[in-house]
């Protein structure tokens, strides 16, 4: 059986749409570098990255904050296509990009999309408003053909924004988002680009995966259709998906040298490309924080001694039974200041954990609709 599950790996493989990634500038660090972290950090103090579940019947609207994003991949829209470069995010469902019509400033510096210049564009008279933690964007849901790689989503429904307010988005080094959580986060009517690609037979399998790259600007991708085995060690560990609307799975615990530091008694977990860092409950991160020595700083960040990453211990995520160490390495960045930081936040309203792009570098992940589970392998170096 193992080598049969091997030979449809590889098969599918073939299949498979291969769309590379750059690694980019966080906006954490290029707000530090203005200057102009700090000030930000005082009049947006929480970052609030999620619509989800707070209470029992409690629906928290979505403010997804993307101040640390690292990671972008190029589309294009319309006849003739348009390009643009968007970051491929599971914590979303919706495609976003900006309009000529954009008035904010933010426009400015990133591209926007022009209705007139495609033959393809379909209007609607439906408004968009999609909210962040640090601003809102309003627009209009328009459709077009989107062409990823070598697919092409006829009639893809998207949002054409119209004002962005977020000193975030004004500072990314990319233009828009692709959202590729379940339908059920998405805008109302519409289809989730994803969706679109197996709908319309364009993939082979109903699944994609992301191989993030840690130690370069390029070699990371996003694959869509089938995997491809050169990119992790092993054998894919299968985890089920808890709530079909992020990726959302049960954690049994998290530990540090043997001894649990949070999830006690099982919670659950969000796979998020969307982010860089790690969040969850303040109670569980701050205990790991202080396990650590990690000292807080004038503007709610951890801080470090660089010369401790060597000796720390693992923060252990134990999934479906299976142990996913994330070594000190990765959980502390150095920052071209030299001052070491914690990727780990804390946040009051939720007692979910989000799995960024601090977990996920480490682990090769396949997200599978089709059983509606995500594939975990050790990720090559």
């Amino acid at each position: 059986m193992r080598w049969i599950g091997f030979l449809s790996l590889v098969a599918l493989s073939e299949c498979l749409v291969t769309i590379p990634l750059t690694k980019i500038k966080s906006m954490r660090e290029s707000l530090r570098e203005k200057d102009l972290l700090r000030d930000y950090l005082q009049r947006h103090p929480y970052s609030h990255a999620y619509k989800f579940l707070s209470g029992e019947g409690v629906t928290v609207q979505p403010m997804r904050n993307y101040l640390d994003l690292y990671y972008v991949g190029t589309i294009s829209i319309g006849t003739p296509p348009q390009e643009f470069k968007v970051i491929f995010d599971t914590g979303s469902a919706d495609l976003l990009v900006p309009s000529i019509y954009c008035s904010s400033p933010i426009c400015v510096t990133h591209r926007t999309f022009d209705p007139r210049a495609s033959s393809t564009f379909q209007s609607t008279d439906l408004p968009i408003e999609l909210l962040y933690g640090s601003g809102h964007v309003t627009g209009l849901l328009g459709y077009d053909d989107v062409r990823i790689g070598d697919l092409v989503c006829k009639s893809q429904a998207f949002g054409l924004s119209w004002e962005e307010f977020s000193k975030s988005l004004e500072y990314a080094a990319y233009d828009g988002i692709l959202g590729l959580a379940y339908p059920a986060l998405a805008l109302t009517g519409t289809t989730p680009v994803f969706d679109s690609m197996w709908n319309q037979g364009l993939i082979s399998e109903n699944l994609f995966a992301f191989y993030l790259s840690s130690s370069k600007e390029n070699g990371s991708v996003v694959m869509f259709g089938g995997v491809d085995p050169s990119y992790y060690r092993g054998e894919l560990q299968w985890v089920p998906v808890s709530e079909q609307g992020y990726w959302q799975v049960t954690l049994d615990s998290i530990s540090m040298d043997g001894k649990v530091v949070g999830c006690a008694d099982s919670c659950q977990a969000i796979m998020d490309t969307g982010t860089s860092m790690v969040f969850g409950p303040t109670n569980s991160i701050l205990n790991i924080l202080r396990n650590i020595s990690a000292q807080n700083t004038s503007t709610g960040w951890y801080v470090i001694s660089c010369e401790a990453i060597h000796s720390l211990p693992d923060i252990v995520f134990t999934i479906n039974g299976v142990a996913y160490p994330v070594p000190a390495s990765a959980y502390i960045r150095r920052e071209q200041t030299g001052i070491c930081y914690t990727n780990l936040y804390t946040w009051d309203r939720s007692r979910y954990w989000i799995l960024g792009d601090v977990f996920l570098r480490l682990y090769f992940t396949v997200f599978d609709r089709a059983n509606n589970r995500i594939g975990l392998a050790p990720a090559i170096a």
